[in-house]
């Protein structure tokens, strides 16, 4: 069976599987199919249960994944390995004996064991132009020929050389203890920080510094996102739009010429209601007064303190039988009207119009849109605006679903959500093209200066 141009779509264990059971389509992956082989293998294989005493007593199917993508990138040996995944995975995790570990570390263990050498980033998809703060921990594991010859590019010295050089010291001691791992204590590498620490090594690295083209000032905010998207008085589209669907232009195209997956949701009049209190406490923006109001409308008190009646005296709020807004004109009937939209939700709230969205803006309910007259959920297309996927880029499958299902099917906003946001793809793309750029460029000079060195060494002999 020929794989050249297909599209094999499975499990990455059975995709190993597949590789290894056929020494021709190991040979023919690992060379691009005769192209001088693979330039890239991206992944996201879970990683937060990733150990290697978790490993070693497979107390997890999800322990597995991260070996089996390092399995395939062992098996294909692409020029470079690029790993995505939540923050969340920068922090120590306890196994079930109650020892720490930290999943990342472990990780880039791995990939240093079967000859790569990582770089582990920090970033933000907001720092790429995406309108919403999406931290990700990002590794970008070269192969370590590859790396020797990268080094030479780099100015001695430089930003570049320097997390490089320290890279491959991590890989040279894993390289050392190959056969016992765990002796390389956690420690031994860094990962590097693009919004707090190490933002001056991204600003003036060679290769990283499309990471954080966009700083805070400029930010692209939700309502730049989604301001033309709105029912009731939209506006034009921003910059932000214009730009974002110029820029992906020719990759993707709509089937129906139509904007796709902009169904809007039917939300019932109580939850209208509470979507009302939700904006008014995003404009007031004061952890105090949000606290006392959402305690109210929680059922864990009875009264709202004087303060935050006062600041929400001030509003206008959706009224309980109509379509209209109105305003209290005391204390006890808005307490009264906060008991009536009671609810457990933890974490709904407003967006903020001014600023990019919050990191958790996965499913429907996470938030509501920002303006008075659209006292809704975001469509799915609003959801992808937020994370810069272009407008002609349709999802597929059921807008939501849930139970038992969601084992079997990955619904719209999920896919949304759970999406690596196309900008900081492409700002990750733009720093791997740097660096294989690089490694070509080197590797052309230095053959021709070897076809150089053998025309003189010819031409010598002919003398003689």
């Amino acid at each position: 069976m020929s794989l050249h141009g297909k599209l094999v779509v499975g499990s990455i264990i059975e995709l190993n599987k597949l590789v290894e059971a056929s020494e021709d389509h190991k040979n023919v992956l690992s060379s691009g199919f005769g192209s001088n082989g693979v330039d890239l293998v991206s992944g996201g294989p879970p990683c937060q249960s990733f150990s290697m005493a978790g490993m070693r007593k497979k107390d997890c199917d999800k322990n597995t994944l991260p070996w089996e993508f390092a399995k395939f990138v062992s098996n294909v040996k692409p020029k470079v390995a690029l790993l995505e995944n939540v923050t969340g995975i920068l922090r120590a995790f306890k196994d079930e004996d109650g020892n720490k570990f930290h999943a990342w570390f472990e990780v880039a263990k791995v990939f240093a064991s079967i000859g790569y050498v990582p770089l582990c980033l920090h970033v933000n998809a907001r720092m790429a132009g995406v309108a919403q703060n999406r931290p990700r921990f990002i590794m970008i594991a070269v192969r370590h020929d590859v790396c020797e010859v990268l080094m030479r590019s780099f100015k001695k010295n430089g930003t570049d050389y320097e997390m490089w050089q320290t890279s491959l010291r991590f890989y040279q001691l894993v390289d050392k203890n190959k056969n016992n791992l765990d002796a390389v204590e956690f420690g031994e590498l860094p990962y590097y920080d693009a919004e707090k620490r190490d933002c001056e090594r991204f600003e003036t690295s060679e290769i990283l510094d499309n990471l954080v083209a966009v700083n805070y000032s400029r930010a692209v905010s939700v309502k730049d996102a989604l301001d033309d998207l709105k029912q009731n008085s939209p506006s034009k589209p921003s910059e932000f739009v214009n730009r974002l669907n110029s820029c992906f232009s020719g990759y993707t195209k709509s089937t129906s010429g139509e904007l796709a997956n902009h169904e809007f949701r039917l939300n019932s009049h109580a939850v209208k209601c509470r979507f009302r209190i939700y904006q008014v406490l995003q404009q007031l923006s004061n952890r105090a007064i949000n606290a006392d109001v959402l305690s109210v409308m929680k059922g864990e008190t009875e009264t709202l303190t004087d303060t935050a009646w006062s600041a929400m005296a001030s509003y206008e709020f959706l009224d309980a039988k109509e379509e209209k807004l109105m305003s209290f004109r005391n204390k006890s009937d808005f307490e009264t009207y906060l008991k009536d939209f009671r609810t457990k939700k933890q974490t709904q709230k407003a967006l903020d119009p001014t600023a990019p969205a919050p990191a958790a803006l996965s499913i429907p309910d996470d938030a509501c849109h920002y303006d008075e007259r659209e006292l809704r959920v975001l469509t799915v297309r609003e959801m992808a605006r937020i994370q810069s996927f272009p407008d002609n880029f349709e999802f597929r499958s059921k807008v939501t679903t849930g139970g038992q299902m969601r084992k079997f099917e990955v619904p719209q906003y999920t896919q949304v959500g759970n999406a690596v946001p196309p900008l900081l793809g492409l700002a990750l793309g733009e720093s791997i093209k740097k660096l294989l750029d690089r490694y070509n460029s080197l590797i052309k000079l230095e053959e021709r200066h070897i076809q150089e060195q053998q025309v003189q060494y010819e031409s010598q002999q002919v003398i003689a």
